[in-house]
């Protein structure tokens, strides 16, 4: 909790920090490569970093983490450092790089804000990140003790590819007898790949089976991106991979309670890890899955996700696409409106941002409280949604 007095002066800052922070990023990241050119070796994402996205989601991160903590919304606090801290452990993210990311932070913060970074701002905004990042190292630490090893990379055997359109299906196996750690159904792993460049990059895939020895991703081609074409176009049956261990926090939890799976496009793949697992579980529990995609054709996922469904006596169906429908579907974006949804539901939300704000909005209307709804970002975080 911060003091009194940092409490105060980051409340009177905040509108010159959040007005200044899209000027701030971009030099603490210039600087910071500049004398750390490994951070881009398999930590940092190189295509977020040129095209500014991770510039925009560490200045909306670090604002709303500050405001929230300011105003003393605790909870939110926590549920944003939790989604972090399993980013940062799916990527080995280790201590000694929070004192390198707060020294070029902070000497940014000096360069934009100049005479306005008084001493009095700038012990606040330490106050700030500091406990932030304390919190962060605690559930780190936490989250790699977890694991079956300390190794936080391994390398695994392609045992089987199989292609749809623009997605590829891949099956791994351990290629040696290090430990390895069970998935939760709906983590994800970093696959590390070496680039043409030379320089390793990580991304992260949830893992639509992968509770026992065996891990398999659902990984669709991104045009100009680093990895998925590597993964796509390259990756063969009898080739090795680097996984890190499973993380991520929305997954499927023990309960009774009636689960919505919403998802769109290859947002359907943590959807596809819990179905599965309750398929294997013979699960009787209620579960409304709905999906949204270009067409049917497009679902990479469709006739497996159907198949699971049917064999679920509990579960139920509905799909919205844009073309190729037939009378069982709806046509156009999704519209929950004339859905029945409960409001004890736990609902699980992945598929692009405009999607994801468009239902969470009709969910709230519908009277299920913000704290049941639980969504997957893919890439950078650039949305945190108000907990009301």
């Amino acid at each position: 909790m911060l003091s009194a007095s940092s409490r105060s002066a980051v409340l009177a800052s905040l509108p010159l920090v959040r007005a200044k922070i899209e000027q701030i990023t971009p030099i603490f990241y210039e600087r910071m490569f500049a004398a750390h050119p490994e951070f881009l070796d398999g930590l940092f994402n190189e295509a977020n970093h040129k095209n500014g996205i991770q510039h925009s989601a560490f200045a909306l991160g670090f604002i709303s983490l500050a405001a929230r903590m300011a105003e003393e919304e605790n909870d939110a606090v926590d549920a944003m450092l939790t989604r972090i801290a399993h980013r940062h452990t799916a990527l080995g993210v280790s201590a000694s790089q929070y004192d390198i990311v707060h020294d070029h932070l902070f000497e940014a913060m000096e360069v934009v804000l100049a005479d306005a970074f008084t001493p009095e701002l700038r012990r606040a905004w330490n106050d700030v990140y500091w406990l932030l990042s304390n919190v962060l190292l605690r559930v780190e630490c936490d989250l790699y003790d977890a694991q079956a090893s300390f190794a936080r990379w391994t390398f695994w055997w392609v045992t089987a590819r199989e292609e749809h359109g623009d997605t590829v299906f891949l099956t791994f196996e351990p290629v040696t007898d290090t430990p390895v750690s069970p998935a939760v159904p709906g983590q994800y792993v970093s696959a590390r790949v070496t680039t043409p460049s030379g320089r390793k990059q990580a991304r992260q895939y949830t893992l639509i089976s992968g509770g026992g020895a065996a891990r398999q991703i659902a990984v669709r081609r991104s045009e100009g991106g680093m990895v998925s074409p590597v993964l796509n176009d390259s990756l063969a049956v009898g080739d090795m991979l680097e996984l890190s261990n499973p993380y991520g926090n929305v997954v499927l939890t023990p309960s009774e309670a009636p689960l919505v799976l919403i998802t769109a496009g290859i947002g359907a793949t943590p959807a596809a890890g819990m179905l599965r697992a309750l398929v294997e579980a013979g699960s009787d529990r209620r579960v409304q899955v709905f999906h949204a995609d270009r067409s049917p054709a497009h679902w990479a996922l469709r006739e497996r996700i159907i198949a699971d469904v049917r064999t679920l006596p509990g579960a139920t169906l509905e799909t919205w696409y844009q073309e190729g429908g037939d009378a069982a579907t709806f046509s156009g974006d999704m519209d929950l409106t004339l859905m029945a949804i409960p409001e004890d539901a736990d609902v699980v939300l992945c598929g692009p941002l405009p999607f994801m704000r468009s239902t969470r909005g009709q969910l709230i209307d519908k009277g299920v409280p913000a704290r049941h709804i639980h969504y997957e970002m893919f890439g950078p975080d650039l949305w945190y949604p108000e907990r009301r």
